[in-house]
């Protein structure tokens, strides 16, 4: 190339390259730490009745850990005990430390708490209780404490491993406002834009991204004739005039013009017609002239450097159609269907406005299953209905128990999947070079699975890659990481959390659909966010797995497919030909061991509706015992719950069919039938949106009851419908619903204050019909103004292109990092990977009849 890289990521050195001073940022974080340390001391003397009262019956138990409410419960509990002093404990620093606390590790004498008095700001201290001493801990000193819960002796960093990214991103530009996480593409231009344009040589790297470009043969963008920036300039001034002379603006670029623009050193790609390459190439006039990061995404969002897409999801059954209700299948598959033809549509439109004839390809690459249970799953090659090119491209899974040279035919748990990964990546990659004709430009993973095989092929294509969890196992099942041996044997945490640290610190962005998955919110933690610091005893610590100020998290919110999803009131459009199939499925009068359970007796009450994968997780059994256990809501509405099998023996999946059997007593314990139905999994996304139309007819609400629940589609999908919505406040449905206005926020721990608030909205909407109308409506205009697939679309391309940029210009790549994950992999992952179980087949099926 005409320069080296700008290492526009350093921050300021001496001459043997130590760093001046500390990073500015951090000080205020350190000092408001130090400052909140010498005020619990304080209020401890001034409370000392109270807190030895308080924390001398925690330690009576013995070893254990206290979760937020418990220690809440405490602080109310010594509330009443009669104070000395003029401040309550609950306005001392020590209760705001109790109330900041996110868990509590109780190792007599000593109790240590891991205190968050701001979003992804940390505070750890220890507390011994007969001497009323307060030590402030390190995260490797917390860490240590707490792995004393399970191992008989202190570890330290020299007897386990710790895994620490801090060192690699020490130079690294941060972000340090809360209100800033989630925009990080925005802050990376900024913060790096005043490195790249300091001078007009700085600006060199600019000319060689755009010289760099080619597709299928074809240069891009810029040829040989402008090597360096006072060329650029030149032949901008000059090709700028020419297009002010040659006629109509919108007129399509002739064969002429392309030659006059090719012989200033322009190739395709600025625009289809004069008006548009010249009010490119005066954007970029304008960006070098007077630069700011506003007119750089502008001007890389019209860059077309991004044509083929691999979109990696290895696990569940993914297909078009019959596939949702079977194990680990389910709202991912939903999620990605929907983004390709968002993608897709998205490409095709910049193609055509960037002046070029390509056929933009998406393919989704996934495991080809050949025991296929009526799917499509056992398809190597699926064309994606509602495209004209995207595809889906299946590469089966090796039988490692036969020595891998044949096929596995049977599917196998997404908590099972980890010895099949490595291998499916070698064989993917082969097969996804030969479909598309080449390596892809953007790699997009789904789920711990997909992102760790989109890890392995980015480092191996040198291709940008970007992350997107739907869920992080680590949030979902609490304490998982410090109990990880007790449930090593069914989930294989180790496995996973492994996989997730190596793919976030791996990847060049990382998407998410709300703050609340990044950081959380006041008083819980987001699921990235509790990847910064935990323990698997035995195994190693993590001190820095992941920082939420890191400027590769973006938001990035999806919608609901609006062919399928669409208001209840848009008469003309609605599928009434599924009415009657719909009304036997909820008001059938009888049950089907396989498809339902329970019948309605009183049709005319609303529908309080829920649709939902049967696992822990979801909750759905948790409204159930919800529903029963209100008389109230009982009389005023009909539960539909749809999810799972009804019938355990058909199920594969471990955790649903304790589900459903927990389903099944709680109908018999609270003599549901009459009151409600349960439904087998449905789908027919064509019937499922006019599902949700149809209970809004009935004037009924969407339920979703989750423990947490990462973005929420189904919510999304609902209030599209024109469906007033219930949904959980943990996550990302908090950030989705604006309480009482455009839906409700409920609380999953707390059912009955939910089931009251279900029952006290109806009774509303039953007195007063516009109570019903202004939720409906104000979540339609949510949806209008935030959740959409064409705002999803344009915004993730942009990303890319951003992205794909300060990668080529900079060391946005982090080579360290990445010599760093290559060797975590290799001793740590590798080796848990053994220990999981391998899936049984049944005869052999040669590798070469795959296709």
């Amino acid at each position: 190339m005409g320069s080296e890289p700008v290492d526009v990521g350093r921050m300021a050195t001496d001459s043997e390259g130590r760093e001046l001073k500390p990073r500015p940022e951090k000080m205020p974080e350190l000092s408001r730490i130090a400052s909140m340390t010498v005020r619990v001391k304080d209020s401890i003397r001034e409370h000392r009745n109270q807190i030895i009262f308080m924390l001398s019956r925690l330690v009576e138990k013995g070893k254990h850990t206290l979760q937020p409410h418990d220690l809440q419960q405490q602080l109310e509990r010594v509330g009443a005990i009669e104070c000395f002093s003029g401040t309550p404990i609950d306005d001392s620093a020590f209760g705001t430390l109790l109330q900041s606390a996110q868990e509590a590790v109780v190792i007599p004498p000593w109790i240590a708490m891991a205190a968050r008095p701001r979003v992804a700001e940390w505070l750890y201290v220890r507390i011994n209780v007969f001497e009323l001493t307060v030590e402030e801990l390190s995260v490797s000193e917390y860490l240590s404490f707490k792995e004393q819960l399970k191992l008989a002796n202190p570890v330290d960093e020299f007897s386990l491993l710790e895994f620490d990214m801090s060192p690699f991103n020490a130079h690294f530009p941060r972000m340090t406002r809360p209100t800033s996480v989630g925009n990080g593409v925005e802050f990376l231009n900024k913060h790096l834009s005043t490195k790249l344009f300091k001078n007009a040589k700085a600006l060199q790297p600019l000319v060689d991204f755009l010289r760099n470009h080619k597709y299928h043969g074809e240069t891009l963008m810029l040829n040989d004739k402008l090597e360096d920036l006072p060329a650029l300039r030149d032949g901008l001034k000059k090709a700028t005039e020419y297009l002010s002379a040659v006629g109509a603006a919108d007129a399509p670029v002739s064969a002429e013009v392309q030659q006059q623009l090719r012989a200033l050193g322009f190739e395709n790609g600025w625009g289809n017609c004069a008006g548009a390459i010249k009010d490119m190439m005066e954007l970029l006039e304008d960006l070098m002239q007077a630069p700011s990061p506003v007119l750089l995404e502008r001007f890389l969002a019209r860059v077309p450097t991004i044509f083929n897409i691999a979109i990696i999801s290895p696990h569940g059954y993914f297909g078009q159609s019959n596939v949702l209700g079977l194990p680990d299948t389910g709202g991912q598959v939903v999620y990605i269907l929907d983004q390709v033809r968002a993608l897709e549509r998205e490409m095709l439109n910049h193609v055509q406005n960037q002046g070029l004839r390509f056929k933009p390809q998406v393919v989704v690459l996934t495991r080809l299953v050949p025991d296929a249970h009526g799917t499509s799953c056992d398809q190597r090659l699926e064309r994606i209905e509602g495209t004209q090119y995207a595809k889906i491209l299946r590469v089966p899974f090796r039988d490692l128990t036969k020595g891998g040279d044949a096929v596995l035919r049977t599917w196998v748990s997404r908590f099972d999947i980890w010895p099949y990964l490595e291998q499916f990546a070698d064989d993917a990659a082969k097969e996804l070079v030969r479909e598309m004709g080449g390596n892809p430009d953007l790699i997009i993973g789904n789920y711990s699975d997909g992102n760790l095989v989109a890890t392995l092929l980015s480092h191996r294509m040198r291709v940008t890659q970007c992350t997107i969890a739907h869920a992080l196992e680590k949030t979902k099942y609490p304490a998982s990481d410090v109990n990880w041996k007790e449930q090593e044997d069914k989930y294989h945490f180790s496995c996973q959390f492994t996989a997730d640290l190596i793919a976030m610190n791996h990847s060049d962005f990382i998407v998410t659909s709300t703050y609340q998955e990044i950081a959380g919110g006041r008083d819980t933690v987001g699921q990235y966010e509790s990847h910064q610091a935990f323990t698997m005893p035995g195994l190693y610590r993590v001190v820095n797995g992941i920082n939420v100020f890191d400027p590769k998290f973006n938001i990035v919110a999806p919608g609901a497919d609006a062919e399928v999803y669409f208001p209840y009131t848009a008469k003309e459009r609605r599928r009434t030909e599924f009415h009657s199939a719909i009304e036997d499925l909820l008001f059938g009068s009888m049950e089907e061991p396989a498809l339902c359970k329970c019948v309605i007796k009183n049709r005319h009450k609303p529908i309080l509706f829920s649709m939902a994968r049967l696992d822990r997780v979801k909750n759905l059994t948790g409204l159930v015992e919800m529903f029963g256990k209100n008389k109230k809501l009982r009389r005023l509405v009909n539960l539909v719950v749809i999810g799972g099998y009804i019938d355990p023996t058909l199920s594969k999946d471990r955790e649903e069919m304790e589900q459903i059997n927990l389903m099944q007593e709680l109908i018999d314990k609270y003599q549901l039938n009459g009151d409600m139905r349960w439904i087998v999994a449905q789908k027919n996304r064509v019937r499922n949106g006019e599902l949700y139309r149809y209970v809004a007819d009935q004037r009924g609400a969407f339920v979703q009851p989750a423990f947490y629940e990462a973005f929420g589609l189904t919510v999304v999908e609902a209030m599209t419908c024109g469906l007033p919505t219930f949904a959980t406040c943990h996550g990302g449905p908090a950030e989705i619903i604006e309480d009482g206005k455009s839906g409700f926020h409920i609380d999953p721990y707390n059912p009955d204050e939910t089931a009251i608030a279900i029952a006290e909205f109806f009774e509303r909407a039953a007195a007063e019909p516009a109570t019903w109308d202004a939720v409906s409506n104000g979540g339609l205009e949510r949806i209008r103004s935030k959740y959409t697939w064409e705002i999803y679309a344009h915004r993730l391309m942009t990303l890319s292109r951003v992205y794909g940029f300060w990668k080529f210009v900079s060391n946005l790549d982090r080579r360290e990092a990445r010599r760093y994950l290559e060797m975590f992999y290799i001793l740590k992952y590798r080796p848990l990977v053994k220990n999981v179980p391998l899936t049984v087949d049944g005869p052999d099926r040669p590798m070469a009849g795959r296709r």
